[in-house]
């Protein structure tokens, strides 16, 4: 049975999911999946988890970095999982390009290469975003392409990061927006 709990964050409204075991969705409102993954069958409740989760988001939304992570339990393809591990790896205030998650992901499976498409894929489908932190993941060219929260949301959570906002860039409309 997974619940479901509510926060009000400065970028919009947050939907959080959770089951016995931790977090399993974090979605901003109006999101591309948003409540992807989530039980049809769900009941709005509060537990334990969702207090962590929200002391992990007022101190992040001040625009400093947790030092906790609050208990999270994913579910998908071991593809998905592997890439979602490799997206909590990436440090607060950095950014890493679907590229070289690809390169890290081919490594993980002992391949020569990987589509950074089929990653991109999978850093779309993420179901706890901010925690398991797929903003941090640009286009080769510094463009911020493919967040699922939309990419005006990814550029304000990166400069809450303090990310060097001058060597990224919004894509023209139409182009993965």
């Amino acid at each position: 049975m997974q619940y479901t709990a509510r926060y009000r964050s400065p970028m919009g409204e947050i939907l959080l999911a959770a089951d016995g075991t931790g977090l399993t969705g974090l979605w901003f409102e109006g999101a591309k999946y948003y409540a992807g993954g989530l039980d049809p069958e769900h009941e709005e409740r509060e537990l334990p988890v969702f207090g962590d989760v929200r002391k992990w988001l007022d101190i992040y939304f001040t625009g400093k970095e947790p030092d906790f992570t609050p208990p999270v339990h994913m579910t998908g393809s071991p593809f998905r999982l592997g890439v979602w591990e490799l997206l909590r790896q990436i440090p607060y205030g950095e950014t890493v390009t679907y590229g070289e998650l690809a390169q890290a992901v081919a490594g993980q499976r002992g391949l020569a290469r990987m589509s950074a498409q089929a990653v991109g894929g999978a850093v779309g489908h993420n179901p706890i975003s901010l925690i398991v932190p797929c903003h941090r993941v640009v286009g080769a060219d510094g463009s911020l392409t493919g967040y699922a929260g939309g990419v005006a949301k990814k550029e304000r959570l990166l400069a809450l990061e303090g990310v060097d906002m001058g060597k990224l860039f919004l894509p023209a409309k139409g182009t993965a927006l």
